[in-house]
């Protein structure tokens, strides 16, 4: 089975208080749907179309898994501390086999 990767790009982020709260709650809720986290930080070198902006990658063994926990209590209490604060692009991405 393939695994799947959240791929979370920050266009902007506008409170960095609520950003914080969020993460708090949302790296708990990770490790909880079985996510690991890859990748996050500020993009090092950016080509075409990218951007210098916070990029979070985090793999799950399934795109269930990954689905799941994305839909779960435990994110969804993290996405309501995050509220507005932040602009992102969000996508679940299959994984090569």
């Amino acid at each position: 089975m393939a695994k799947a990767y959240w791929v979370v790009s920050y266009r902007k982020i506008k409170d960095q208080q609520k950003l914080e709260a969020y993460a708090q709650l949302a790296g708990p809720a990770v490790a909880e749907g079985g996510g690991r986290f890859v990748a996050r930080g500020v993009a090092l070198k950016a080509y075409e179309l990218g951007a210098l902006q916070r990029t979070t990658v985090v793999e799950f063994d399934s795109a269930e898994k990954a689905i799941a926990c994305r839909e779960g209590d435990a994110y969804r209490r993290a996405l309501e501390a995050l509220g507005d604060a932040v602009e992102r692009d969000f996508r679940i991405v299959q994984g090569a086999e």
